[in-house]
């Protein structure tokens, strides 16, 4: 019977990240991944050779000196990673009733542009703008406050997080925006937590807006150029990362962890458990309601997951850069009434209406000019929706019958008469084109109702209400988009603060100084600065294109 200090459920970012700080402490690790490919939301995949990555669209605080940049450098795979910095210019569109407005990078460079357009609220954007930043900032310094003097001025040191930190982000926003359609566009990226902002909790968008402010970043090889970086160093270390390994129990006896069982029956022992699980998946299917406490179970039972989507997976046979789309993601809305889209997506009938409300659009082609072969463009589009919309399809051995089809298809079309409203005649230049549904993601991710971002990011389940990294269970931890944040920077954080748990040090012993490492930035619009290599490595995507078509 194998034996290891530590296995770890689940290869998201969380569980990747546990994993590598873990091996680097000279631990014996085990990843254990139910999927064929590891990376969870994190991965990519290819369709007739064209590439998507379903859960990582961009990315921000990339550059040198940022945390992002550190991230990597810290944890040693800053080397073995390459970004590429999206359209400065408007690294997200945002499209509101066929209205176009650019986000471009740079905290003044947006404050100059939404002035631009919305004059009249010039000293309103310039005190939203500013407290979005002030409100970080404090966020970020509470963790570091220690010993009494310090924590005893924490009100002082904090007064911005403070004061809006209980408010919806709704209520915050119509306290400091007038205009209807300005609230829309500084509201656009709702869609980065899922949550409408009638729920959200203001501190949470503020993170995710602030996450962006300096611009957006794509890895080369999508989420799975990360995901390649991180298991590479695991494996380096020593660690294993195995896949298609569904665990189907977690072994406990006398309230502590010891192993895990394999659905083929093996059992693989070790000296602590990691779940980057959903904390449903970990305690009522793994563990089972009757090995955890009462309190544990009413937390449980009062828990409420993120929202599921549809992910339009689409290759276009045309020169879309024609029709105006670059590496900026869109996101685009019927009208400005962002609460009421949420509602419709979530609780109405997603086959009614033409087209859906809200949708986030994006081209990894345009984003990750590596990819391009010189014809092809591929792009993600996504919704939200509620995992009940495929409620009559619920408990059914093979997806491929007529009645999912059908059902599959009429989504498909409303994607697409979105799609053709952006790139006029996109219907007739389709290569290929696939969707991914709250199934697939319950499939392939192993996720409560198909959830997204792990728990629902309201206010009563963030902050000091977010599940424990150390659980009830002795040698059991927790990781991932539940725990400390949700996105592959906040879940890598989550998995780099369990490996501190275990071993017993702060997140900073784990993120190495390396002055040797250096992530490498090129700009993916700009031919100019990118090295000699990627020039090669689009030829000869070019020219295997070429073979092809030849044969």
């Amino acid at each position: 019977m194998e034996e290891f200090d530590t296995i770890i459920i689940g290869s998201g970012a969380g569980g990747l990240a546990t994993a590598l700080c873990l091996a680097r402490a000279g631990q014996k690790i085990l990843v254990l991944e139910q999927h064929y490919v590891p990376g969870g939301w994190s991965h990519s995949f290819t369709l007739n050779g064209q590439r998507f990555s379903p859960g990582v669209h961009y990315m921000g605080l990339v550059d040198e000196g940022h945390t992002t940049n550190e991230l990597y450098k810290g944890l040693g795979i800053a080397n073995d990673l390459v970004f590429f910095r999206m359209n400065k210019n408007g690294y997200d569109h945002c499209i509101i009733d066929d209205k176009k407005f650019d986000l471009p990078a740079g905290t003044k460079n947006l404050e100059a542009s939404l002035i631009k357009q919305f004059p009249k609220e010039e000293k309103n954007i310039k005190e939203y703008l500013h407290l979005i930043v002030k409100v970080n900032e404090e966020l970020q310094l509470i963790p570091t406050l220690k010993g009494f003097w310090q924590n005893i001025t924490v009100p002082f040191r904090t007064k911005h997080f403070g004061k809006f930190a209980l408010f919806t982000l709704k209520r915050v926003i119509d306290w400091h925006i007038k205009d209807p359609m300005l609230k829309a566009v500084l509201n656009s990226q709702c869609g980065d937590h899922g949550l409408p902002p009638i729920r959200a909790s203001f501190p949470v968008h503020c993170s995710a807006m602030n996450h962006y402010l300096e611009g957006g970043f794509y890895p080369m090889g999508g989420g799975g150029g990360i995901v390649k970086a991180m298991t590479s160093k695991i494996k380096s270390h020593g660690g294993l990362v195995r896949t298609q390994q569904s665990v189907s129990k977690i072994l406990v006896k006398n309230n502590k962890a010891f192993g895990v069982e394999l659905a083929d029956g093996t059992q693989i022992l070790a000296k602590n458990v990691v779940s980057n699980a959903d904390p449903a998946v970990t305690f009522l299917k793994l563990i089972g309601s009757e090995n955890i406490s009462k309190k544990l179970n009413k937390k449980l039972t009062k828990t409420k997951y993120s929202v599921t989507s549809l992910i339009l997976f689409l290759t276009l046979d045309m020169d879309v850069t024609k029709a105006g789309i670059d590496s900026g993601n869109i996101w685009r809305f019927q009208d400005e009434n962002i609460d009421q889209h949420f509602e419709t997506l979530t609780k109405g009938d997603i086959l009614s209406g033409d087209e859906f409300p809200a949708l986030f659009f994006s081209c990894s082609t345009l984003k990750d000019p590596t990819s391009f072969n010189g014809r092809y463009y591929n792009f993600e589009a996504v919704t939200y929706v509620d995992y009940d919309s495929f409620k009559q399809f619920e408990g059914m051995d093979d997806y491929h019958c007529p009645e999912y089809q059908k059902f599959k298809e009429r989504i498909i079309e409303k994607f697409m008469n979105s799609i053709e409203k952006m790139i006029p005649n996109a219907k007739e230049h389709v290569a290929q084109v696939e969707l991914g549904t709250p199934k697939t993601n319950q499939f392939y991710i192993n996720a409560t109702r198909g959830n997204v971002y792990g728990t629902e990011k309201t206010l009563n389940q963030v902050g000091p209400f977010v599940y424990k990294f150390k659980t009830e269970i002795d040698n059991l931890y927790l990781c991932g988009s539940s725990t400390l944040s949700h996105g592959v920077t906040g879940a890598t954080y989550s998995g780099i603060e369990t490996a501190a748990r275990i071993l017993n040090c702060t997140k900073n012993d784990l993120l190495i100084e390396d002055a040797n490492q250096k992530l490498r930035i090129y700009d993916a619009e700009d031919k100019t600065t990118w090295p000699e290599w990627i020039h090669v490595k689009r030829s000869d995507k070019v020219r295997t294109f070429k073979e092809i078509v030849n044969v």
